[in-house]
Order: C-alpha cells, then sequence, then structure tokens
C-alpha cells in the first residue's frame, strides 16, 4: 500500500541488500559512521527504477537554490548502472544500483513489520524493501542527489554476499580422537 502523500522524492524500493550496515554505523575512509546499503534492483523492475529517476528528478528541482539556481553539470546521481560500475561483482548483473545511508539508525522489520532482534537474520545478500528520500546536496563543490535510508524491511533470506561462509560448508563433524592424535 503506497502512501498517496508522501513526498515524491521518498521512494519504497524492492531490493537485494549489499554492504549493509543497519546494525552499527560504519565510517568509510576516516568519514562520519552512518548506516548503509548499497540496494541491488533488477534491470527487469521497471516500475521501480522508473520511481527513482522520478524521485531523482523531483530532487533536482526541489534543490536548485542549493546550485544557484541551476542544475550544475557535473552532478553527481546516485543510480548506477551494476553492469558498467560493478563489473567484476556478479551480484550486480543485470542490475541497478545506488548508496543509500544515514546518521540515525534504521528501524529494522519483518515481513510482518515486527521489529527484527537476531541481528543474524539481517544481513549482505537477502532481500527486502527500504525506504529511501533522494535530496540535494552541495559540500565543498560537490554537488549532487544522495538517497537518505529510511528503514529496512526483511522479506526473505538469500545467499550471503561478501564472502562469508557458513561452518557448515566449511567443516564436517569430526571424532575426538580423529584430531587428537
Amino acid at each position: 500500500m503506497e502512501n498517496k502523500n508522501a513526498p515524491i522524492t521518498k521512494v519504497i524500493v524492492p531490493c537485494r541488500f549489499s554492504y549493509l550496515h543497519c546494525w552499527e554505523a560504519n565510517a568509510v575512509d576516516g568519514g562520519e559512521p552512518k548506516y548503509s546499503v548499497s540496494a541491488i534492483i533488477p534491470k527487469s523492475d521497471t516500475e521501480t527504477i522508473e520511481k527513482i529517476k522520478a524521485a531523482i528528478e523531483q530532487a533536482k528541482k526541489d534543490s536548485l537554490s542549493k546550485w544557484g539556481g541551476k542544475i550544475p553539470a557535473n552532478l553527481k546521481l546516485p543510480l548506477r548502472d551494476g553492469d558498467i560500475d560493478r563489473l567484476e561483482d556478479e551480484a550486480y548483473a543485470d542490475s541497478y544500483f545506488f548508496n543509500a545511508n544515514s546518521r540515525q539508525a534504521p528501524q529494522v522489520v519483518d515481513k510482518n513489520v515486527q521489529p527484527i532482534l537476531d541481528q543474524s537474520e539481517v544481513y549482505s545478500g537477502c532481500y527486502g524493501r527500504i525506504s529511501v528520500n533522494f535530496y540535494g546536496f552541495n559540500n565543498n563543490g560537490n554537488r549532487g542527489i544522495a538517497a537518505g535510508l529510511g528503514n529496512i524491511q526483511k522479506l526473505k533470506d538469500g545467499e550471503p554476499l561478501g564472502g562469508r561462509t557458513n561452518a557448515e560448508d566449511d567443516f564436517e563433524a569430526v571424532e575426538e580422537e580423529d584430531f587428537l592424535g
């Protein structure tokens, strides 16, 4: 159910979570710690892609005053093509992606909108939805549209990303006398 009163810059994005930092803020390159996720959206989900593009266009219009009344020529945009910008990562194949972050911790809920308390339940590789607000920025000459992370809803498990394996895949059971030898 969509909220008809929500600003057009806010989008609910069905996606696969990658580089997920929803439990603890993470600092990148010595910067300010933030909660973040890389949202991977299949190119086949044209409805979501169009909503994101419309929100970015609205954020551009809303941000003209930050940029001196006109859209800068070198404007940084959040939506990127996984087949170009993440060619080496198969999780991004045939997909678009963007990075969303926030200084405030997102609420993390399950499919019934109940809080998820077990942090191991939500990880890079699972699927769900995120609420995102696109907005313009102008920081020291860097101008663009950013994606502000709202909340996270996990909908289903997926293959973990990031090279992490399960202990069951790494080891087999061993009798005590087999390793004491």
